[in-house]
């Protein structure tokens, strides 16, 4: 062993408590080889085996000595072609599958020669050091093209982390394109052993970074066109973590990265334990303040058990992570493994009922069959605790509360039981604290929040001795704040309005100072009306209903299995209710918005208004407007954070006539979505979950809430929250950060607008969950800033109007541009362009300073697609490192696509005038050139053009000719590449139906020719891709032209 000098470790954690970089850094030019060569060093002296494999042959001859040496077993030759074939490179498998086998099934059974099974161990899950850890580099794959990848790191002699390096100064985004090529063209070729890489690690020496394999799998798959996959977006580079200290510090450069992210230990424990392989098969690496979070509470409960300290404050603490960070993953897992802990009986994961969505419970459920549900029995919950066998329980505040009332003296209170509370901030905790305190006898009582409750912001009713987190649940054990995150870019900013709507202060904090004259000011309907016809003037501006990008919606998702029954009788006219779930790929025009308002009364009338403002509109005009509410015992909101817990299964404490009204919205929601939910108790529960699926997948526009769906509500489409209420402290942050979740690059704030003077409150609340400076990093920039420039961190950031004098300087329109490094700068410059006009654009102020006409931003955006097109060709020759290098920003492109629609109505023009007016060809031909969408289908415009005679009706021979073109076309691919026929109409139904060609699985297998079993792999696998080429490129070209249908 004395090769090796293993840096000192601390056994426990997987995240370091604190790490000082290294402080001599290296002066002189690094080339990428020698980069490579000082991690390879590095890693050897961390105990890391180092083996010269370069060829898939001697990947597999090491692959079968190590999995000999980790199940101490001999495999014959047969047995081990059988078990290598089957098991480890089943031709039918791919990045899911195998990840799968990684995460789940990592026993495989072995049928030996004599016909006895044997288990054979890919991974020691249970010791991880058993586990053999080696580093190989320049390994060679021959496709298509050929690849050499930089340096991998084998775990029992299958490919389990991918490193991609740069030299320093290189942009960190051309690793990750580069890995993006590899799983494109060589990660599945030859075994496809590639494939079972889980983690990826981008490293320019400077900059490292981490990412799991189905982040990048998961964003180019999202494309049907597979030439469409070799695109740059910078939207899934967003998606990558750095490694950080317990104390959340970025560790970025490579070799500080290396002896932390990659000391044995730590890596171990995040391959085995801190990933999460999710119900729709998408593998999620923990980040290091989860890992922490999750340590720190297992540390907890080992430490205090072993010091008799159970059933006390010190046996439990509380988690406080940002909202949106991820914190329901982290309990989740934490509870998860507790549950594993020999001296624990059963971890009880507790939830809030309205926060037990369909997605929420089909994760629960992966873990234990049925072990979430929603329903209010606490049947379900008793036979759970009873039951040796469920280590684990999910459920609900509601149902633990029924249970511990109705089963004084169950011997569970006397086990040594681990109760997790998710979103501990909720008021009614303290209620419930105090049950289980006297209730359970030996627990450790762990919370996770965002927004904890300390004394200066702690209600002034209840216990005394239980009115703060701390007080509750015990010391702070992490903090992971929302400065924190919105450093690491896990959420985004926000962007505040103050619309000014009455002239004395509205913030007055007493409320037996408010006078009736000011209330009333507030509830005037004057007031009201101005209010909601600036929400429905501005709504297409705050929410981007111009900007449009792909989006994939839950069909069918709405509810539990548990629920179904009931709600099959209720709504069984409804394809969303079937229980088995589906994915739809659409299209869609920009986000949707809450209102929150201060009182039910308020919320009738904004609804009254909202309708009497549209009724003159026509229905497909008229933005669709909801609203829901339940309580009345608390009408008037004393709390000190301005939101108050609503109950989402009834509406039985509200008054007659606020009941009736709400019974008359549910019916106009009933018209508008063809569902039948009423008031009653059992439907208003689906009402509730039928709003938050159609909030989810954005087909409500506004939603009018009083305190519903203002915490612990995720929508990835929500960006707007329109604000006439007053917030405060913890209800402020958690009512703002609905809008804030990442969805993609044109989705770049969370956007506030305030109809009251909210910016005192606003800066106290950041001052408490952030810091004395959180506002500057919290909130976005002025729009000056924006258009003019500013400074951060003491470097200029220059601003739209210097960005576009050198575009209009060195790239003017119709000039032709030149040469790599040349094109090379348009992009960036036009990237950039791109990025600060996707912000401006929700500015009353940019309005008529736009600069760049309408027919110079179609010239602008013609040349940058071009270029696209350009880099994305299969036989890019050349130009390989340029492709590599260049992130082109096509999500804000598309954004502002052009539709047929506007095509044909430009083509009616042309045909009203006989056809004679020639500048309206040219502005057809402008159109098509600008949008990334119409490019494929510019020859069949030009065909239907030229196909048209005067008088003709141009919308219905359109839709003729595309139906005749299409059946044209998919019959000619059939031909020729021999295709069976009724397979692929099949097949191709299916991706209409779907929105996507399925290009992976065995579904296109079925359809292709039959092929001999010795013609090569090679030319089998080229077959497949030239068929998903061709058929992919149909669907982009019919898809979107043909309402969904083949």
């Amino acid at each position: 062993m004395s090769e090796f000098n293993i840096i000192s470790e601390n056994k426990n954690s997987t995240v370091v408590s604190e790490y000082t970089p290294t402080k001599t850094k290296a002066t002189s030019y690094q080339s990428e080889a020698e980069l490579e060569q000082a991690f390879i060093k590095l890693l050897k002296n961390q105990a890391y085996k180092y083996v010269s494999i370069t060829n898939e042959n001697d990947l597999k001859l090491n692959l079968r000595s190590q999995l000999e040496k980790l199940n101490d077993y001999k495999f014959t030759d047969t047995e081990w072609s059988h078990f290598f074939t089957n098991s480890l490179a089943n031709k039918k498998e791919g990045i899911a599958e195998k990840t799968a086998k990684i995460q789940e099934d990592h026993i495989q059974v072995l049928k030996r020669d004599n016909g006895v099974e044997k288990n054979i161990y890919l991974i020691d899950k249970t010791n991880v050091h058993n586990n053999i850890l080696q580093v190989i580099n320049q390994y060679e794959v021959i496709g298509d093209r050929t690849n050499r990848y930089d340096v991998t790191i084998l775990l029992n002699g299958l490919p389990m982390v991918h490193v991609e390096l740069k030299r320093r100064g290189v942009a960190l985004q051309e690793a990750f394109n580069q890995i993006g090529r590899y799983q494109r063209e060589t990660f599945w070729e030859e075994s496809g052993l590639y494939e079972y890489i889980q983690l990826f690690v981008i490293s320019n020496g400077t900059l490292t970074k981490y990412y799991s394999n189905t982040t990048r799998f998961q964003h180019t798959n999202k494309s049907t066109d597979s030439a469409a996959k070799k695109s740059k977006t910078s939207n899934s580079f967003e998606f990558t973590s750095w490694w950080t200290d317990a104390s959340n510090n970025p560790i970025t450069d490579l070799m500080d990265f290396g002896k932390t992210f990659f000391a044995k230990h730590s890596l171990l424990n995040v391959l085995t334990k801190y990933c999460v392989f999710t119900s729709d098969r998408s593998l999620l690496a923990m980040r290091p303040y989860q890992i922490v979070a999750t340590e720190r509470i297992l540390n907890r409960i080992e430490i205090s058990t072993n010091y008799k300290k159970l059933g006390s404050i010190e046996a439990g603490g509380y988690i406080w992570h940002t909202t949106g960070s991820g914190k329901t993953l982290t309990s989740f897992k934490t509870a998860q493994i507790a549950s594993k802990i020999e001296s624990v009986e059963k971890v009880l994961f507790v939830v809030d009922r309205k926060d037990l969505d369909y997605q929420t419970m089909k994760e629960y459920d992966k873990f234990e069959k049925g072990t979430a549900n929603s329903n209010t029995s606490t049947a379900k919950l008793q036979k759970q605790i009873e039951d040796p066998n469920a280590r684990i329980i999910i459920t609900t505040i509601q149902k633990l509360d029924r249970f511990v009332k109705k089963n004084s003296g169950h011997e569970i209170f006397g086990k040594h039981i681990v109760i997790i509370f998710d979103e501990c901030h909720r008021s009614q905790f303290g209620d419930m604290h105090f049950a289980i305190t006297k209730s359970f006898k030996k627990y450790h009582l762990f919370g996770f929040t965002g927004t904890p409750i300390f004394a200066k912001n702690s209600s002034s009713s209840g216990r005394i001795d239980l009115r703060t987190t701390e007080q509750a649940f015990g010391a702070k054990l992490h903090t992971y704040t929302i400065v924190d995150a919105i450093n690491d870019k896990n959420v985004l900013k926000f962007r505040i309005d103050y619309i000014s709507t009455i002239r004395e202060a509205e913030d007055v904090k007493d409320s037996k100072v408010r006078d009736i004259d000011r209330e009333k000011a507030l509830a005037s309907p004057k007031r009201i009306s101005n209010i909601t016809k600036y929400i429905l003037e501005h709504f297409d501006q705050q929410t981007k209903r111009k900007s449009s990008y792909a989006f994939t919606r839950h069909i069918g998702a709405g509810h539990s299995s548990s629920d179904q029954t009931e709600l099959n009788a209720l709504v069984s006219s409804r394809a969303d209710c079937l229980s088995e779930e589906t994915q739809r790929k659409v299209r869609l025009n920009g986000f949707n918005s809450i209102f929150a308002v201060s009182s039910i009364e308020m919320a009738k009338t904004y609804y009254g208004e909202f309708k009497k403002q549209q009724s003159d509109l026509a229905p497909h005009q008229r933005l669709k407007v909801v609203t829901i509410f339940s309580y009345s015992a608390n009408e008037e909101d004393n709390e000190l954070d301005g939101i108050v817990d609503e109950n989402p299964d009834s509406t039985e404490g509200l008054n007659k006539p606020s009941r009736d009204f709400l019974e008359s919205a549910i019916k106009d929601y009933n018209q508008m979505f063809g569902t039948n939910f009423d008031t009653s108790s059992d439907k208003f529960q689906n009402y509730y979950k039928d709003v938050s699926m159609r909030m989810k997948n954005r087909e409500v526009d506004v939603l009018i809430v009083v305190n519903m769906f203002l915490t612990g509500f995720d929508a990835t489409t929500l960006n707007t929250l329109w604000v006439d209420k007053n917030l405060r402290m913890h209800g402020l942050i958690q009512a703002y950060s609905r809008t804030n979740r990442i969805l993609n690059s044109i989705k770049t704030f969370g956007n506030i607008v305030a109809f009251r003077n909210l910016e005192d409150a606003t800066n106290e609340a950041l001052a408490l969950f952030g810091d004395k400076d959180a506002s500057g990093i919290v909130l976005l920039k002025t729009f000056e800033e924006y258009y003019k420039g500013y400074e951060d961190n003491g470097k200029p950031v220059r601003g739209y109007l210097e960005l576009i004098d050198e575009l209009q300087g060195k790239f003017p329109v119709g000039e032709q541009i030149i040469g790599e490094l040349e094109i090379k700068e348009f992009i960036k410059l036009y990237g950039g362009i791109l990025k600060v006009r996707n912000i401006l654009t929700t500015f009353d102020d940019f309005s008529g300073r736009e600069i760049l006409s309408e027919r110079d931003v179609q010239d602008y955006h013609s040349m940058y697609i071009n270029f696209y097109d350009d880099f994305r060709k299969v036989d890019a020759g050349d130009r390989e490192n340029i492709n590599d290098d260049v992130v082109f920003e096509m999500e804000l492109i598309k954004q502002v696509e052009l539709n047929i629609d506007y095509i044909l109505s430009l083509i009616n023009d042309y045909q009203s005038g006989n056809q004679e007016d020639k500048e309206v060809l040219v502005d057809i031909n402008k159109a098509i050139n600008s949008s990334v969408e119409l490019r494929d289908k510019k020859e069949l415009i030009e065909q239907f053009i030229n196909s048209i005679t005067v008088g003709a009706s141009v919308n219905d021979d359109w839709h003729d000719f595309v139906n005749s073109k299409k059946v044209e076309e998919l019959n000619m691919i059939i031909s020729d590449e021999s295709l069976d026929q009724e397979k692929t109409y099949k097949f191709m139904e299916s991706a209409f139906r779907d929105g996507g060609v399925q290009t992976t699985g065995t579904a296109v297998t079925k359809i292709m020719p039959p092929v001999s079993r010795f013609d090569p792999e090679l030319n089998r696998g080229k077959k497949r891709e030239t068929v998903l080429d061709k058929l992919g490129l149909f669907f982009n070209k019919f898809f979107d032209i043909s309402n969904g249908q083949l």
